[in-house]
């Protein structure tokens, strides 16, 4: 350098970039990475990268948004099964810390507390006032998008205060001091925000407060009971809730689908019975969520509420999606079954390459979506297909890719 100049510090990162949802065990990941690659670059994350590979599926914390609900929800944990709610209704939600890290980590809890059940909405673990959905964010025109966002700018508690429910999260590393101090707050819309942990809503929930699962949480903070013990407890809360709930919905569901006796081989496959809300709520007098969970209160509030939702649209897109391959599934193996020789013989030649022609796209859609068949099924069309087509005069087998002897 010349005269008197100093270098200018330089700021590296290492960033890992992945579609899969291994939130902690990417963290550990990095933590054991990043030293190594910021003292021999390039070469060690190919070195890695092959380890890797052997040790992901191995790795303890390798589930989908596995974060620690006890230390995420610790600040508001009296108000765990109103955001459970606020969650599964696919509620506009701030979460407000003071790190990108707090903020991520109960963004992410909040996410995986509906779990089984897939979160379909968008969701913001850190949220700042450059991306590019600021301004859609922030304008009061409108109302806020179903989305969960994670902030620490002290800027949004202005700009975000038109949001129906904020929950600000204080230092996680004090949580044991705020156990002793917190308490049940009366839950209102303020106007203004304090600096004070809780959630901040006019929402009234639909259940009644379950009181077991605080005391059973109180308890484990006075008994110093382990944190993984307080985090099973936490996640075992939660499943069972979110369990309870849409055991009715899949049920209801699984009542859509028609008998398999309907099922005609040389019949497009029957289409499955509409959703109909009003079937649906008649049968929760009887087979409600009342057979799985203690808690009482407005379920039909709550159900009537979700099927309006982006949860519910996602969720009964992906089942209408299951239960219809599983019918083409079933109508394949019927096909299957049928002895197509004895049918070829009973049609002109037109037909029967009208049936190869239908049985080849048949095989195409086992194959590219992969259809839940009996083993064996593809094979077994695929040379029913082959039979048929050898059974043709030459020319129309040559126009129909004559199979290779083998």
């Amino acid at each position: 350098m010349e005269g008197g100049e100093t270098e200018a510090p330089v700021s590296e990162s290492l960033v890992l970039i992945s579609k899969l949802p291994y939130v902690t065990f990417f963290h550990s990941l990095l933590k054991i990475m990043a030293p190594e690659y910021f003292e021999k670059q390039e070469p060690c994350l190919e070195a890695d990268g092959q380890s890797g590979v052997h040790r992901a599926p191995d790795h303890p914390r390798s589930r989908p948004f596995q974060v620690r609900p006890r230390r995420c929800f610790y600040p508001v944990f009296f108000h765990i099964q109103m955001l459970w709610e606020l969650v599964l209704l696919g509620e506009a939600l701030v979460v407000m810390a003071p790190s990108p890290a707090e903020s991520s980590d109960t963004v992410l809890a909040l996410v995986s507390c509906i779990s089984p059940l897939r979160y379909c909405s968008d969701f913001r673990p850190y949220f700042t006032i450059h991306d590019s959905e600021f301004k859609e964010y922030t304008t009061r025109t409108q109302a806020p998008p179903s989305v969960i966002l994670g902030v620490t700018n002290p800027f949004f508690a202005k700009t975000l205060q038109h949001w129906p429910h904020i929950i600000r999260i204080g230092d996680m590393k004090q949580a044991g001091e705020m156990a002793k101090q917190m308490k049940v707050k009366k839950l209102k819309n303020l106007k203004t925000l304090d600096s004070k942990p809780g959630v901040y809503t006019a929402y009234k929930p639909y259940l009644n407060k379950d009181e077991e699962i605080i005391k059973q949480l109180q308890k484990g903070v006075q008994q110093k009971r382990p944190s993984a013990a307080q985090n099973a407890i936490l996640r075992r809360y939660f499943l069972e809730l979110t369990q309870s709930f849409i055991i009715p919905l899949e049920r209801y569901v699984a009542s859509l689908m028609p008998l398999q006796k309907s099922i005609s081989p040389w019949k497009s496959p029957p289409q499955l019975r509409p959703f109909i809300q009003q079937d649906f709520m008649k049968t929760l007098e009887k087979a409600g969520p009342q057979l799985t969970s203690r808690l009482k209160g407005d379920w039909i509030g709550l159900y009537r509420h979700f099927l309006k939702s982006p949860n519910f649209d996602g969720w009964f897109r992906n089942r209408r999606r299951e239960m219809t391959q599983k019918l083409e599934a079933l109508h394949l193996e019927a096909l299957c079954e049928e002895d197509l020789q004895q049918r070829v013989q009973m049609h002109s030649e037109v037909e029967t390459v009208d049936l190869v022609l239908k049985l080849k796209d048949k095989l195409t859609q086992a194959e590219k979506e992969q259809l839940p068949v009996r083993p064996g099924t593809v094979a077994k069309l695929r040379a029913h297909i082959d039979a048929v087509i050898l059974a043709l005069p030459e020319d129309l087998q040559g126009i129909l890719h004559k199979p290779s002897t083998p």
